[in-house]
């Protein structure tokens, strides 16, 4: 397979440059419109850019390992959060975190007991959004879980990889990436809160 790499970097660039224009303007109120739709391009762009290489880093250290499955659907999801809407509650890192294990959790503790059914995947998204409603832990990718924990048959170890680890992985990456960009984010400091 070829390395997309430079074709990224081109198109990326590309719409760096678009953004740096906006034309001139007569009217002071155009002017600011053009300003605004530029952050917002701008802030676009870093978003996607951000999301590109968390998931890309993701499915590289999947590629090393293919007897475990770093990569799950629900981590595309909660990168749309970390990256798109960073400051929302959903985003969190405890949310992103703690709502991915418990999730997990909850879908195999319900395999174990009940095994498949169609019950039983509703009873593990049920208990996944109870336990994260209770817990203040609410991170909606995470509602998946269980589902991909009752439909793959998975054990306990679903939950440590890829789910803890993956979501980790996430969370490192947001914190860093939106603090070097100098974009609000949640902090070690707020892992706690």
């Amino acid at each position: 397979m070829k390395n997309p790499l430079p074709f990224v970097l081109i198109a990326f660039g590309f719409l760096l440059s678009a953004c740096g224009g906006g034309g001139s303007s007569d009217s002071s109120a155009k002017e600011a419109g053009g300003k605004l739709r530029m952050i917002c391009m701008k802030n676009n762009i870093i978003s996607g850019l951000g999301a590109f290489l968390c998931i890309s880093a993701l499915a590289y250290i999947n590629s090393f390992d293919e007897s475990n499955l770093w990569l799950i659907p629900p981590f595309g999801a909660s990168v749309v959060l970390v990256m798109a809407v960073h400051e929302s509650p959903l985003a969190h890192p405890k949310n992103v975190f703690f709502g991915h294990i418990i999730s997990a959790f909850a879908g195999v503790f319900v395999f174990a007991i009940f095994g498949f059914s169609d019950l039983s995947v509703g009873l593990g998204v049920g208990l996944a959004i109870f336990l994260m409603m209770v817990t203040k832990t609410v991170h909606p990718p995470a509602g998946a879980n269980p589902i991909i924990a009752i439909l793959g048959a998975k054990g306990a170890a679903f939950i440590l990889i890829p789910v803890a680890a993956g979501a980790a992985f996430i969370v490192l990456f947001a914190i860093i990436y939106n603090k070097f960009l100098n974009r609000k984010y949640f902090t070690f400091k707020d892992f706690k809160a």
